[in-house]
């Protein structure tokens, strides 16, 4: 059974806008892959002539019906993300339970914040793990706490209405209130196999760069285990040489001492030569090295293969983890193909984006289909060349089952060869103009 993954923080400055590009986008992060981006999806539907989250923000202000003036050092929203063990929320998107998790997630937002609060909700498919950023603006009604505290000290002098519509995060975040959320998530979310942390427990979240950190830090590790292991098996290697070598030598020179002692034995049993016993006792000696450096050489043997089975041990694994990585992106992108007629297109207009000057973020822009304003040079393939613009709009435009990149409604192939048109007539002008001046003076 998996855990709930709760976490609540103040949006910082009245916009918030940093956190407003990375829910929706508009910057993509290292760790979100961007083939899967289009599976990402708004919950939560925005009022007439609002169009995103932080005029999301500033709408629910402005029509809550608050008197009192807000301060700039005001929190405006809050920021909740909500989420679950890796594993248990796979399992809910295989079994096509996701949309059922996303309106329980939704419902639980509006039971405790208000729906009216709620005014953004996205679910992010495009990371590892599926989770939604909720944004809640922190309207509240009733007296200040400072005002009870002050009725319940004696200090009161005059009442105030009890249904005051305020802005007030810090009514929203006591500490009694985040137990409470934490309580009731988990209880919304049991039907999924999730359930509550220990209370107490001195676990914190790891940040998405942290994990990118430690990830990177492991895969060092066992790369530098690998490599260990591969000196250590040519130094084996290297010993084992030196070893056959010098057992080659002794060999001889023990097969020459053979052949010394039985030369001297029959020399000895002519003349009694006290040799003998000396010689003898010289080849078993030397009989007792070489037996004890085979030893040593089946012991090396015996080390170098245990090394070789784990290092092949450790590549199979990465190699299987790589092939099933591969295997499920190749799935991934066959499915989204098939889903969605306009995938292909989309990465090939986002090629073709790049291919004329276009960085990260302007061609996110268009293939998100939002028009783009720019100015400066576009290259063009089929010219060999750049073309300078003034600021003009830019958008991707649907021509049937394709994709076009339009500038100022007109297709970007046919203003590319109206500017080579221009610039082929601006050079070739001068020249006649030259050619006229001299045949007037002639």
């Amino acid at each position: 059974m998996g855990y709930i993954s709760i976490q609540i923080n103040k949006a910082k400055g009245s916009a918030d806008t940093g956190a407003s590009d990375h829910i929706e986008r508009k910057t993509v992060p290292k760790n979100a892959d961007p083939t899967r981006t289009h599976l990402n999806r708004e919950l939560v539907k925005f009022p007439d002539s609002v169009t995103d989250r932080t005029e999301a923000i500033s709408h629910r202000i402005r029509t809550a019906g608050i008197r009192r003036k807000i301060t700039p050092d005001q929190v405006r929203a809050i920021r909740i993300v909500l989420s679950g063990t890796h594993e248990d929320l796979m399992r809910v998107r295989e079994e096509g339970r996701l949309d059922e998790w996303c309106a329980d997630n939704l419902q639980w937002l509006h039971r405790t914040f208000g729906r009216e609060n709620t005014v953004s909700a996205v679910l992010h498919l495009d990371e590892h793990t599926p989770h939604i950023h909720a944004t809640v603006v922190p309207i509240v009604t009733g007296e200040r706490r400072k005002a009870r505290k002050k009725q319940a000290d004696g200090k009161r002098q005059y009442r105030k209405k009890s249904d005051t519509v305020r802005l007030c995060a810090d009514d929203v975040l006591t500490r009694e209130k985040l137990v409470f959320y934490h309580d009731s998530y988990a209880e919304a979310m049991a039907k999924y196999g999730l359930q509550r942390g220990i209370r107490g427990s001195e676990a914190r979240h790891v940040t998405t760069a942290q994990y990118y950190r430690d990830l990177k830090r492991r895969t060092g590790e066992l790369e530098a285990n690998v490599q260990q292991l591969q000196t250590e098996q040519r130094q084996a290697e290297q010993q084992l040489d030196d070893v056959r070598k010098e057992i080659k030598s002794e060999k001889l020179e023990a097969a020459k001492t053979e052949a010394k002692t039985a030369l001297v034995a029959k020399v000895g049993s002519l003349f009694g030569s006290g040799k003998l016993k000396e010689l003898e006792a010289d080849n078993h000696t030397l009989q007792n090295e070489i037996a004890a450096r085979d030893e040593s050489i089946e012991l090396l043997q015996e080390q170098m293969q245990r090394q070789q089975e784990e290092h092949h041990r450790q590549l199979m694994e990465m190699q299987a983890k790589h092939r099933k990585e591969v295997s499920l992106l190749k799935t991934v992108i066959a499915k989204a193909a098939a889903w969605f007629p306009y995938f292909r297109e989309m990465l090939r207009m986002e090629n073709f984006c790049f291919k004329i000057g276009f960085n990260d973020r302007q061609v996110a822009t268009l293939i998100s289909g939002k028009p783009l304003e720019y100015a400066g040079e576009l290259y063009s393939e089929e010219h060999k060349r750049k073309f300078k613009t003034e600021r003009a709009t830019f958008h991707v435009v649907k021509d049937k089952l394709k994709l076009a990149l339009c500038i100022e409604e007109q297709p970007i192939g046919e203003w590319f060869k109206e500017q080579f048109g221009k610039l082929r007539q601006n050079i070739r002008q001068p020249i006649v103009s030259q050619r006229k001046g001299r045949g007037l003076g002639i």
